[in-house]
């Protein structure tokens, strides 16, 4: 079986949940590296592991990216967003 984004959305919350925001960005980088196109939950979970590691800076380039790919920010997204602003 081979992962579809579900899956890496998946490990990317469950990154999260287990503060592993660096894990987290490798799994980023290699769902994209299979072809896969980040989803909105892709980012937002992304965006909160940063949050969670104290990556604020991260956080707030991973939010700007999602946007430049044509992605709306819903209100998950924000809220990931501000509790980085808030960290930083």
């Amino acid at each position: 079986l081979k992962p579809n984004i579900i899956t890496y959305n998946a490990l990317i919350s469950a990154c999260e949940k287990g503060a592993q925001w660096e894990k987290a960005l490798q799994l980023f980088d290699e769902l994209q590296e299979r072809g896969l196109e980040p989803t909105l939950i892709t980012y937002s979970a992304l965006i909160s592991s940063c949050e969670k590691g104290g990556q604020w800076a991260k956080a707030l380039e991973l939010f700007e990216e999602l946007q430049r790919r044509g992605l709306e920010p819903d209100v998950i997204t924000y809220s990931a967003v501000i509790s980085a602003c808030e960290a930083g």
